[in-house]
């Protein structure tokens, strides 16, 4: 794949327009492709007309509720659930739409989210600054995460947002750390 303009996601430039998507494949109207495409869009979030990535961060958050009460482990099996089925479902969506990066593809914020906020408490003041940090290190991607999006397929799609989320995670504990000292 690859390419003049088949990346849509993580380029500054290239954003996702539906008009230029073929029209749904076979394949995207068996179960397995409807169902791929509903996790790869965040349920739907990726479809957002501006800022798709920030509005699966947004739904990121929103799911991370739930696991909070959970222990740690079984916050990271979630995480590493959602990011081998993310894999999968965005590689799908991939696929399908012909764009090797498809900016509708949001699970990858979703699992980066969920990484910035593990074994962190989750308050109103965390969550905010866990999502705003997140979107920085997902825009900016410092070294390797922008290289992980070299990797092939879904697993490129999926791991620069991991390693986003590591970073933004052990930024949010050095600022909760010096917040608490002041």
């Amino acid at each position: 794949m690859g390419g003049a303009g088949t990346r849509a996601h993580g380029t500054p430039g290239l954003r996702y327009d539906p008009s230029r998507m073929p029209a749904p494949s076979s394949a995207q109207r068996t179960l397995g492709g409807r169902l791929a495409h509903v996790l790869a869009t965040g349920f739907g979030a990726g479809h957002s007309p501006i800022v798709p990535g920030t509005a699966g961060s947004a739904v990121g958050l929103a799911l991370f509720w739930p696991l909070v009460p959970l222990p740690l482990g079984w916050q990271l099996v979630a995480c590493v659930l959602v990011f081998l089925l993310g894999v999968a479902a965005s590689a799908r969506v991939a696929r399908d739409s012909g764009v090797e990066d498809p900016g509708i593809v949001v699970v990858d914020e979703i699992v980066g989210q969920w990484l910035t906020l593990l074994a962190l408490p989750f308050t109103p003041l965390c969550a905010v600054l866990g999502f705003i940090l997140f979107r920085v290190m997902d825009v900016w991607k410092p070294w390797p995460a922008r290289q992980l999006e070299h990797l092939p397929g879904g697993w490129g799609i999926m791991a620069d947002d991991v390693m986003a989320g590591i970073y933004a995670n052990l930024a949010l504990q050095v600022l909760l750390r010096a917040l608490s000292l002041s």
